[in-house]
């Protein structure tokens, strides 16, 4: 039997009977987890293009415009040399508000929707043969 002709249908796994045996697909589908991760998303995309945009910034100008990066600023100090030190502070700021955002926005409804899925998996009866595994 070729792969080509088994129906696309069969490759799914059957949906569940009992939707409640499946707490963790509830959390995936609550309204507060799909902000979190949207928020947690659109964080990362702009500390990401913040970040590399950076430093391909850099290095563009230190291919194509090498006579700007040489232009001195102060003594031995160069524009080059300045914006390659500047490379660390804004990843260093990144690092930093990415720390703060998590904090803030991210944490207390990822521990809030954790505590609800472990209300839930309490609450489930358990199932004979199933193993259950400690999180981290």
């Amino acid at each position: 039997m070729s792969w080509h002709s088994v129906p696309q249908d069969s490759l799914r796994p059957p949906p569940p009977a009992d939707p409640e045996l499946l707490p963790t697909q509830a959390i995936h589908d609550h309204p507060e987890f799909r902000a979190m991760r949207r928020a947690h998303r659109s964080f990362g995309a702009r500390a990401a293009t913040l970040g590399v945009g950076g430093y391909l910034l850099y290095v563009l100008l230190s291919g194509f415009a090498p006579g700007v990066l040489n232009r001195p600023l102060a003594g031995r100090m160069t524009l080059g040399l300045a914006l390659g030190l500047a490379q660390f502070v804004v990843l260093a700021l990144v690092a930093w508000r990415h720390t703060v955002h998590m904090r803030g926005r991210v944490d207390p409804v990822a521990r809030g929707l954790r505590a609800q899925l472990d209300r839930r998996r309490a609450e489930q009866p358990s199932l004979p043969g199933r193993r259950r595994y400690r999180s981290w």
